[in-house]
């Protein structure tokens, strides 16, 4: 990639993470998304232990959220606990713009956004560790991941970091004419 380009891949980067920062209805969406990404991959980091605990009672939320919280920084450190609030900020920001773009552009232009599943599948897969994987009978895959994961977890947000910065300002259309 030229210089030029990758000036103004960043510039389009900066752009696109500011941007549900401009409204404040935005701003709690992005906020909203974020807090419910982050309860999830925590939640389903020990599966049976959240339905077990939710389904005695909803008030067990909190139990279960500071309890699996601790868990996490136990097994993947305080980095992947980063990755995870990091992910679930990206995942809330690529929300905001990725509904604004449907709406500027239409369905007919979402084929753009699909830039941003991988980086939604790997980082998710990663940040919630055994749940989803032991979904798939792969619940040891990621205890032989060097750094418990954390790179794979990186290796996410730089997908979603890579989509939001091609997407750029999501009221603008990047699609050229001819």
């Amino acid at each position: 990639m030229r210089q030029g380009a990758l000036t103004e891949r960043a510039e389009s980067l900066v752009v696109a993470l500011t941007f549900p920062l401009t409204t404040t209805p935005r701003t709690v969406v992005a906020a909203g998304v974020a807090g419910v990404t982050y309860c999830l991959l925590v939640l389903s980091s020990f599966p049976e232990y959240s339905v077990q605990l939710l389904s005695a009672d909803i008030g067990y939320l909190d139990e279960a959220l500071v309890a699996l919280t601790a868990n996490t920084v136990a097994t993947a450190g305080t980095t992947g606990v980063a990755l995870i609030v990091a992910y679930s900020l990206l995942a809330g920001i690529a929300m905001v713009n990725a509904v604004t773009q449907v709406r500027v552009v239409g369905l007919r232009g979402a084929g753009s956004l699909s830039g941003a599943v991988p980086g939604l599948l790997a980082s998710g897969c990663a940040s919630c560790g055994a749940g989803v994987l032991g979904l798939l009978g792969l619940a040891g895959a990621l205890a032989t991941l060097p750094f418990h994961g954390n790179l794979l977890r990186l290796g996410g947000l730089v997908l979603l970091l890579a989509f939001l910065g091609r997407a750029g300002d999501p009221r603008v259309c990047n699609i050229e004419t001819q």
